[in-house]
């Protein structure tokens, strides 16, 4: 294993499958030229060219529907966007014609697209480059979601996502680029669809995903010096989502406390607390339990943004209601 950045895990992933596939290209603003906003793109221009390494206009709703024709007609794009709050302006061309292709067309015509870039909040950026959006577009039949937090589950999926023949949905985190983490030499792939045990335990279970999963382990770690021994699941995908693991980890710790960093209303904690209570019920000893950002648009000042997020302390706190409460 070597120690590489998120942002390094990412453009390995994508020169990987370029070099494999000529049909695969990356489009978006400031990719080629200036190595991306977040140089993940870094050098890919000088290997590939302009034909496959595409600077685009300050108009995601045009180059996204470029992409979705170009799927449509036997290439691969990756399309990179620079926030996903930019990408409510391609949202027709992703839901009305990328998710709906394979069936409006009786499974003639597919759209083998992946969108990516970084989600959610990223420091003081204020409301309108703010917002996780994993639960609107996990909500759209005929997308696959999947939201990575660290660089060996981001490299392994997006190479998955490249070749799969579906539309994916891959969401990053800005503050996560510059994190570095263990990435084999060698390539791999990662499973879409599939949830992964970051640390194992026996008395509650915490699910969590994107950079969610630093405050889960981080209270996991705290838990573990009073005696509670948490199993902290990553969701990797958010659609499919991988039931099986999440309710056999419940089978087991009979308390189960989600993380995330959607709204409350309608997120991803809600169908997932919706489907445990269901599957599981027999299996809890506490009802489920979450912590989410706060029910409002994200503010600037710095002391409001710490109040709206989810952090470590609130999220022990809340495990620790759940140890000691009774169904």
């Amino acid at each position: 294993m070597r120690q590489i950045a998120f942002r390094e895990a990412l453009r390995e992933a994508m020169q990987e499958e370029m070099r494999k596939d000529e049909r695969v290209f990356l489009m978006g603003e400031e990719v080629a030229e200036y190595n991306g906003a977040y140089k993940v793109s870094q050098g890919m221009l000088d290997e590939f060219g302009e034909k496959r390494v595409i600077d685009t206009p300050i108009a995601e709703l045009g180059f996204a529907a470029i992409a979705v024709g170009a799927a449509q007609n036997g290439l691969r794009p990756i399309v990179e966007f620079m926030t996903w709050n930019f990408a409510v302006l391609p949202l027709d061309q992703i839901l009305n014609t990328a998710s709906k292709m394979l069936a409006m067309s009786g499974g003639q015509v597919g759209c083998p697209i992946v969108f990516r870039g970084p989600g959610g909040s990223a420091g003081q950026l204020g409301a309108q480059h703010s917002t996780a959006f994993e639960s609107l577009y996990a909500n759209i039949p005929g997308l696959k979601v999947i939201s990575v937090s660290n660089p060996y589950d981001a490299k392994g999926l997006l190479k998955s996502a490249i070749r799969d023949d579906d539309p994916i949905i891959f969401m990053e985190s800005e503050v996560m680029y510059g994190d570095k983490g263990d990435v084999p030499e060698e390539e791999y792939l990662l499973p879409i669809g599939k949830a992964f045990i970051k640390r194992a335990g026996k008395d509650v279970t915490i699910v969590s995903f994107n950079k969610m999963m630093k405050v889960a382990l981080g209270a996991a770690e705290e838990l573990a010096k009073e005696g509670i021994e948490a199993e902290v699941i990553d969701l990797a995908t958010i659609r499919p989502l991988d039931w099986f693991t999440i309710l056999e980890s419940v089978k087991k710790t009979n308390r189960l406390v989600i993380v995330e960093e959607q709204w409350p209303f309608a997120s991803v904690s809600s169908e997932i607390t919706y489907r445990i209570q269901k599957e599981g019920f027999d299996y809890l000893d506490a009802p489920i339990r979450r912590i989410t950002s706060v029910d409002a648009p994200m503010h600037y000042a710095p002391n409001l943004v710490a109040a709206y997020l989810p952090d470590v302390p609130r999220t022990v706190k809340l495990v620790k209601e759940v140890m000691y409460m009774k169904k």
